[in-house]
């Protein structure tokens, strides 16, 4: 986390104030973000939350998955980015097989905090990871959990699909959302789920709960920063926008997108059905 060293009156945002947010109904605007003159941007649009994301594999580095990114690519980015971080809560992802289990996690969180600068990490799944989450919480490292489509698990999953479509699959996510809260987790991600169980899972957790592709009805909202202006090779993603087109700049469409999460017009149905 960026300490105002400069007297720029920024006050950063710490977990209690996300989980005030949820209380006070106010939307939270979250992006990814991987370098310093980018994260500085979205800090000064008022980002909420900016993830260090082992998107980073794709967006950044040009991998098929996020599978090949390792605990020393995070840690460098998630460094850069926090230096542009004056206001916005730093969150850096556990990449594939950091938090194998947790002795293994903790250190590789323990890594993100105290040489990334981060000020929270993020988990993939329950199940065999909430022994990690008990564990990273138990030793002051905030965790945020990340639920239904997790791109770790993409070969298990057999793609990049909507997760949580049947009966049986929407109630075990519901399950495992109970889980990680009750593991120590202090926010979720909602990756790919149908907007009706995000909403459902929203309305019963105490911890704040950002959507990608999971509806309107989440406390707040997240994107690879790197879509929002159109810069991602390839076709975006369906629950996704481009915010930069009709805008003068970057941070012009950066800002747009934080007021759109927060008045509730993103995502509209289609985005996020």
């Amino acid at each position: 986390m960026y300490t105002d060293t400069q007297g720029t009156g920024a006050k950063p945002l710490t977990v209690p104030a996300l989980h005030a947010m949820k209380k006070r109904g106010e939307r939270i605007a979250a992006l990814t973000a991987y370098d310093y003159s980018f994260a500085a941007l979205l800090d000064q649009a008022g980002v909420d939350v900016i993830l260090v994301g082992d998107s980073l594999g794709m967006v950044v580095q040009g991998h098929s998955t996020t599978l090949p990114v390792t605990v020393e690519d995070v840690v460098y980015h998630t460094a850069a980015v926090a230096r542009g971080c004056r206001r916005a809560l730093l969150v850096a992802d556990l990449p594939f097989l950091s938090d194998v289990d947790a002795a293994t996690a903790v250190r590789s969180g323990g890594r993100m905090l105290a040489e990334g600068g981060a000020s929270m990490v993020k988990i993939e799944g329950a199940g065999p990871r909430l022994a990690a989450i008990e564990a990273l919480a138990a030793n002051g490292i905030p965790v945020c959990a990340h639920l239904g489509l997790t791109p770790q698990s993409v070969h298990k999953l057999g793609g990049f699909r909507k997760q949580g479509r049947t009966a049986e699959a929407a109630e075990r996510l519901r399950q495992e959302a109970l889980a990680v809260q009750q593991a120590g987790a202090d926010l979720l991600v909602l990756e790919n789920v149908p907007a009706e169980l995000a909403a459902q899972v929203t309305a019963a957790s105490d911890i704040p709960v950002i959507g990608i592709g999971a509806g309107a009805a989440c406390d707040g909202q997240i994107l690879v920063g790197y879509d929002i202006i159109g810069l991602t090779p390839g076709r975006r993603p369906p629950f996704s926008r481009d915010f930069l087109a009709g805008q003068p700049s970057l941070a012009a469409a950066i800002e747009a997108y934080v007021a759109a999460v927060r008045d509730g017009s993103f995502p509209s149905a289609a985005e996020g059905a």
